[in-house]
Parts: structure tokens; C-alpha cells; sequence
């Protein structure tokens, strides 16, 4: 080839013009082949001759630079490679793969190709005709980024966050948010249309594009959104289609323009998640119900397209009206019933049952059951009603008395212990009360847990019953006689006993007789006459020799006296008692000098706390 560019500028012949596209400039000079001493001998040049021929020689190779488009001439075809002529001391070849129309081309020819390097490690020109394809089309597509053209595209494949366009042979990336103005949740329906886009970003560096088929739909929207945007008011009716569905609404397309249901205003009745009213894609109608022209917010309204529940309610629903619902809420204090979308009554845990003691509505009902009820009462100015499920059933405390009359013996279940007294279950759902005060005819008890526990059968005797109030009174001490009969014989005044120490007092102590009564005995009847702390002397169980000092059946006291028991005995008694109790010793005269003082008997002995010192 070298010869024969020698032989065409010895005989003048023009060199052809060659198109150069410059992309980056990156000027790379050439070198034109060095003619061998032999040739010049050959044919006899002279050294003047040989300068000037290897000037015109050089003007052959024009200055090509790396990185650029170049027109070149197709030289030869074979079945792998295109030789192709870009004016250079030597062809480059292409793979044939990068002509996809290789059956319309021939030698001589005319191509671009891209110029990658003049020489790589084996010395030969790199050519490129994909990427000089490549180059055109980027140089288009920036064009159209620049301008705004829009252009054609088809829907390759599909990729994480979007869909690949294939645009004039580029792969473009269309994220899934700039497909549609409404959300598109099946991207597979897109892949093979063609479809136009906007260059949306370019990214020389990398050679990324990204496109955009949104702002085209916003585009020809624009002017059906001003229209609805001017034409809205309060009250009006629109037809739209569920775009968004969220916890707190509904977004709803009202053609262009976005409005927002929110989920207080999808039902008259209560829901959970505004799925339960309406779906995705659903075309619906709604009511505008506020527009904030300034923010361009739009409140719609579903439920207002409806009548309201609580119209003629009272008509509906009467007062005795038996009702059927479900429970929608649970409460401390009752039950939320639904008896329509709107429309829901409280049953209060007091009109659960006529005989249990329901302490939550959990007890009775549960979330989404239906239940039976009875309309008790209606409020319609501020929506309320109350709903009863014990009537409808007969009030059994009515027929009460006829089970358990009064003064009859049954036996019962200990349900609860409080500080006042003890409830007894007689039946399921039927419970009485015994007081502390009836729980033993001889014993001064502080706590009903001295006596009983959780659980234990125990005797009773009805003793009252209060119809309206829901109460039962019981006894248990009546159960046996009252024995305060035989007492007033067996502990008159004056009488000598005994009595065991079972409790110790701030004013005393409480001992128990031997008839299993418990007595009294007043600290100033102890002989104590220079000790404060009675534990420091007495204790529990100790035994203590008494007179009866005061007998009173009616409010069952008896008080009881160590120094009248003392006074009357001779000084050996009142020295071992003295020893006992390690007591100050003590004379006989000092005995009847304590017992001339009054005694002083608190109104409330029996039920003083212990003293904190005292040990029990």
C-alpha cells in the first residue's frame, strides 16, 4: 500500500479528502514510512530530489488524532474482520460482528469508525465501528438533554428499581418512580412497548442515562390539573381512583391532581386500616370536602355520600329494642358494641350479669363477638347508647328470697378476704357478705384471716336480703347459740378465773377464759407500777389469775382485774406473781392502794393494733 501512495503522488494525483470528527482532542502525530537507501538508488534521485519527494510524501498522512470519529474506506471483507483505510500507513481491521448490515456494504465503501489508538502492543491501528455508532448516538442524546427533544424508546428488560430502555441502540435506565404519575406496581407489563421519554440525567463520566416518561404525562396534564384546580369547591362530587392506600387515608387521583381521604372519613362505622373500604386501582366517587388553594391540598370525603346513621335512630332503635352486634372495643368499664357502621352502644360491665361480679367485660365477651343486647337508653345529641345483656334474662334476685329466706342455714364458698368482713359464695353468681363482727360470738378478731381462708367451706345464716341494693348479709356465728347467755353466770362480777395472754395491747391485754370467751384486762390491772413497756413483763400464752370486774352481755365485754384477784390473798400469792412477772417487789397495802384507783377501760380495747415492741 505504501508504494502505491508513492506512485499516486509521482504522478500528481490528488489525495482524497478525509472527514475528521474530532471527540476528545488528543492530537496524535504521524509518521510517514522512511524511503531505504536502495529505493533512492533504484532509481537514481539526487539528495535535493529525495527531500522534496519525502515532503510531498508527508502531506499524504493527515494529522489523526486518538479518540475520535473518522471516515474511512472499506478495503476488504473477510469472513472475520473489515479492512478499512482511514488514510494511515496502514488498514485497520474491525471485527465483523460491530456491522450488522455487513451484507449492504462493500469494498470501497465509505464508513466511520472510531479511532481507539494507532498502535497497540502489537503495532497494528485499533479501529472501532460499535463504538463510533455508540458515539453518535450519545452525541444525540445529549443534544436531546440539552434541547428537551423527546425521543423513542422500547422497553428492554427489567432491573432492580426500574425498567432498561433500549434508546437508538443505548441502554437507558427508567426508574420506577418516573414511569407513571400513579404508582406502577407491575413493571413486567411495560417490557417490549415503545414508548417516548425526555432525558431525564446524563453522566458523562460513566456514559449513564437516565429517562423519564413522567414529566410527559405531567406535561400534557398540566392543563387538566389548572382546570380542576379552578373549578373546585365544597360539597362537589368528583370521580377519582385509589392511587395510594395508607395507614392514616386514601390517596385518591382526581385526573392530575391528588386529593386525600383520611380514615376518619372513609366510614361512618369504625375501621382499622382503610384496606377494609377500598382498593387499589378502585375508581370511586367523593366528596371535596376542604381545598387549601395556597398548599393545594384537597380533603375528599367518602362517607359523606352516605346518609347518617343517626338520622331517625330514636325511630330505629327504641328504648327495649333487643339488638344484635359485634364488639369493636374493650374498656375498664364495658364493652363497645357495633350495632351498624356508625352506630355503636355501651354495655356497661354493671349490665353484664344480675348476680356476677364482673371486674373487666373481658370476663363475658371478647373482640369481634357478636352479641345479643337490649337497648337501655339513647342519647341522639351526643350519640350515645346503652345497651344491657342481663335483660334478657329474668332478674333472679327477685325470686332470691324464695331460695334463701331469711334466718335459713347454708354453706358457702369463701371467695374474698377485706379488712371488714368476708364474702361467701352460696352460688354461682350469688355472693353475701359476712361482717367481722359475725364471725365469732367470743373471739375480738382483726382480720378475717384469723378465722378463715381463700377457699374454705364455711356455715352461714342468711340474715338479710337487700333486693335493690344486690346484697346478701351473712352470719356465721349464728350458726351456734349465742353462748353470752351462759356467760353472765359463769364470769359475774367478783368472780375468780384464769385467763391465757392471747394478745398484747397498748391498754392491755386480751387473755382468753375458760369458756373460750376473750376478756379484757386494763394495763393499771396488771400491778405494773414502775414498768412502761407491758411486753417487758407479759407475754403470749402466759396464764394470769383475774377477777371479774365488769360483765356487759349486750356489747360482750368482760373486763377483768390481777389486783383485785391479788388484794384479797395473802402476801406469798403477791410475791410469786410479782417473781413471775419479774416485777418492783410489792406490799399488800400496796395492792389495795392500786386497786381503790378507777379503772380506766378504753372504749375500743379489743381493737387496738399491737404495740409496735410487742412480739407475738
Amino acid at each position: 500500500m505504501a508504494v502505491e501512495h508513492n506512485d499516486s503522488i509521482i504522478q500528481g494525483t490528488p489525495v482524497p479528502d478525509l472527514s475528521v470528527i474530532p471527540v476528545i482532542n488528543t492530537p496524535v502525530k504521524t509518521t510517514p514510512k522512511k524511503f531505504s537507501l536502495a529505493s533512492i538508488e533504484e532509481r537514481e534521485y539526487s539528495e535535493e530530489e529525495y527531500r522534496e519527494l519525502a515532503k510531498l510524501y508527508d502531506r499524504t498522512f493527515s494529522n489523526i488524532q486518538e479518540a475520535q470519529i473518522i471516515k474511512g474506506k472499506i478495503v476488504a471483507i473477510t469472513d472475520n474482520a473489515v479492512a478499512i483505510d482511514i488514510g494511515f500507513k496502514s488498514e485497520g481491521l474491525v471485527p465483523i460482528t460491530e456491522f450488522p448490515n455487513i451484507d449492504e456494504l462493500s469494498p470501497g465503501d465509505e464508513v466511520e469508525v472510531f479511532l481507539e489508538s494507532v498502535e497497540n502492543k502489537d503495532g497494528q491501528l485499533v479501529l472501532s465501528r460499535k463504538r463510533a455508532d455508540f458515539m453518535r448516538t450519545w452525541e444525540r442524546i445529549v443534544k436531546a438533554f440539552e434541547t428537551g427533544e423527546i425521543l423513542q424508546g422500547k422497553i428492554a428488560r427489567r432491573i432492580k428499581g426500574g425498567l432498561v430502555v433500549d434508546l437508538m441502540g443505548l441502554d437507558a435506565f427508567l426508574p420506577g418512580s418516573q414511569i407513571d404519575i400513579k404508582p406502577v406496581r407491575d413493571f413486567d407489563q411495560f417490557i417490549g412497548k415503545t414508548m417516548e421519554f425526555k432525558v431525564a440525567k446524563i453522566n458523562h463520566p460513566n456514559e449513564n442515562v437516565v429517562v423519564s416518561h413522567k414529566v410527559l404525562i405531567e406535561a400534557e396534564m398540566q392543563e387538566q390539573r389548572k382546570a380542576i384546580l379552578n373549578s373546585l369547591e365544597k360539597g362537589q362530587v368528583l370521580e377519582g381512583t385509589v392511587k395510594a392506600i395508607t395507614d392514616f387515608g386514601v390517596f385518591i387521583d382526581l385526573g392530575g391532581v391528588d386529593g386525600l381521604i383520611h380514615i376518619t372519613d372513609l366510614s361512618w362505622g369504625r375501621i382499622n386500616h382503610p384496606s377494609e373500604v377500598v382498593k387499589l386501582d378502585q375508581t370511586i366517587n367523593v366528596v371535596v370536602i376542604d381545598f387549601d388553594e395556597a398548599k393545594k391540598r384537597i380533603s375528599l370525603g367518602l362517607k359523606q355520600l352516605q346518609p347518617h346513621p343517626w338520622e331517625n335512630i330514636e325511630t330505629k332503635y327504641p328504648v327495649t329494642t333487643k339488638v344484635t352486634g359485634k364488639v369493636v372495643s374493650l374498656a375498664d368499664y364495658g364493652a363497645f358494641i357495633e350495632i351498624e357502621k356508625g352506630i355503636e352502644g355501651l354495655i356497661h360491665i354493671s349490665e353484664m350479669s344480675w348476680t356476677q361480679h364482673i371486674k373487666h367485660p373481658s370476663q363475658v365477651v371478647s373482640m369481634g363477638q357478636m352479641v345479643d343486647a337490649v337497648i337501655l337508653s339513647l342519647d341522639k345529641e351526643n350519640k350515645k347508647i346503652s345497651l344491657g345483656m342481663k335483660q334478657l334474662e329474668p332478674d333472679p334476685w327477685i325470686t332470691l328470697l324464695q331460695k334463701y329466706p331469711i334466718d335459713s342455714k347454708h354453706v358457702g364458698t369463701v371467695r374474698n378476704l377485706t379488712n371488714f368482713g368476708v364474702f361467701v359464695e352460696l352460688e354461682e353468681g350469688v355472693d353475701g357478705l359476712v361482717h367481722i363482727s359475725d364471725l365469732s360470738w367470743t373471739k375480738k378478731i382483726r382480720h378475717p384471716g384469723e378465722v378463715v381462708k381463700k377457699g374454705d367451706k364455711i356455715d352461714v345464716v342468711i340474715l338479710g336480703v337487700d333486693v335493690d341494693q344486690r346484697r346478701i348479709s351473712l352470719g356465721h356465728k349464728q350458726v351456734k347459740d349465742n353462748p353470752w347467755d351462759a356467760f353472765t353466770e359463769a364470769f359475774k362480777v367478783g368472780t375468780e378465773t384464769t385467763g391465757k395472754i392471747v394478745r398484747i395491747i397498748e391498754k392491755g391485754v386480751i387473755v382468753e377464759l375458760p369458756l373460750g370467751v376473750d376478756g379484757f384486762v386494763p394495763v393499771s390491772q396488771l400491778a405494773m407500777t414502775q414498768i412502761k413497756n407491758i411486753a417487758d413483763a407479759f407475754h403470749v400464752n402466759d396464764e394470769l389469775p383475774l377477777n371479774v370486774v365488769e360483765f356487759d352481755k349486750e356489747s360482750k365485754k368482760i373486763v377483768l382485774s390481777a389486783v383485785e384477784f391479788l388484794k384479797h390473798k395473802e402476801q406469798k400469792t403477791i410475791d410469786e406473781y410479782v417473781s413471775k412477772h419479774k416485777l418492783p417487789p410489792m406490799t399488800i397495802k400496796d395492792v389495795v392502794e392500786i386497786a381503790n384507783k378507777p379503772i380506766e377501760v378504753p372504749p375500743e380495747e379489743f381493737n387496738e393494733s399491737p404495740t409496735s415492741d410487742f412480739l407475738m
